[in-house]
């Protein structure tokens, strides 16, 4: 399969990105090696993951769908090690390129699905790729919005309620069954998103970015509302 080869392009192509914020934005150098930790995590936890095998459709590698999706890692990981660099958020150019980033790997979160499908290469592994990735790059935003100082700390709860959700089902065993398919929840995490570069967003004033999280926020929280009153109404069978 060759897995190791996808993954070494992206981690080259995550460098790239991360070099030219540090050119761009005259981040520190440390940018890279922070970025060159995160994308290692990712790398490692798909070895982990990835099947054995894969179908014929899919190719070598990873398979074409994932390598999309891992094309979005490469720009999440370097956004995501912004979160170190707090004293760059001060330059309004340090925004500009955060939501750059942002919104190419949120466009080509329609793409990768679209890829699948038509390959018929959908898979558990690519599902869960793509959601983890969504996942953390909403979490970094959200910690990137509170850095910035326009919205309190309460902001990063659009971020982490996924997470806050994975633990609560090591409480409530009922809570870590399997969810259908649902347009509301995609749609809901794409709000979450735009809500949160709307928020990063130099033009737009603190009083106006408070109220456009505080309604994501409760907007992600009927969503996980509603998902929690199903999964306690269809709890799955026991093993």
């Amino acid at each position: 399969m060759r897995p190791g080869r996808d993954l070494a392009i992206g981690g080259l192509f995550a460098l790239i990105v991360a070099a030219a914020t540090c050119w761009l934005l005259g981040v520190p150098t440390s940018h890279v090696a922070e970025t060159a930790a995160l994308y290692g995590v990712v790398a490692f936890r798909i070895l982990r993951r990835l099947p054995l095998v894969q179908t014929p459709e899919a190719g070598p590698g990873i398979g074409l769908a994932n390598r999309v999706t891992l094309a979005r890692a490469t720009l999440v990981m370097p956004v995501a090690a912004l979160v170190f660099q707090p004293g760059m958020l001060v330059l309004q150019r340090t925004y500009w390129w955060i939501i750059g980033l942002s919104i190419v790997a949120l466009a080509l979160d329609f793409l990768d699905g679209r890829v699948a499908r038509m390959t018929g290469t959908s898979s558990a592994f690519g599902a869960r790729f793509d959601m983890e990735l969504d996942a953390f790059l909403l979490l970094a935003l959200s910690v990137i919005v509170w850095q910035s100082g326009k919205v309190g700390p309460w902001v990063i709860l659009v971020g982490a309620l996924r997470y806050l959700f994975v633990g609560s089902a090591q409480v409530w065993p009922s809570l870590d069954g399997a969810l259908p398919p649902s347009w509301r929840r995609k749609a809901v995490c794409v709000v979450q998103g735009v809500a949160l570069l709307v928020c990063l967003a130099p033009i737009i004033p603190a009083a106006l970015a408070g109220v456009v999280a505080a309604v994501a926020l409760v907007t992600l929280s009927y969503s996980f509302a509603v998902d929690v009153r199903w999964l306690a109404s269809n709890p799955a069978p026991a093993q």
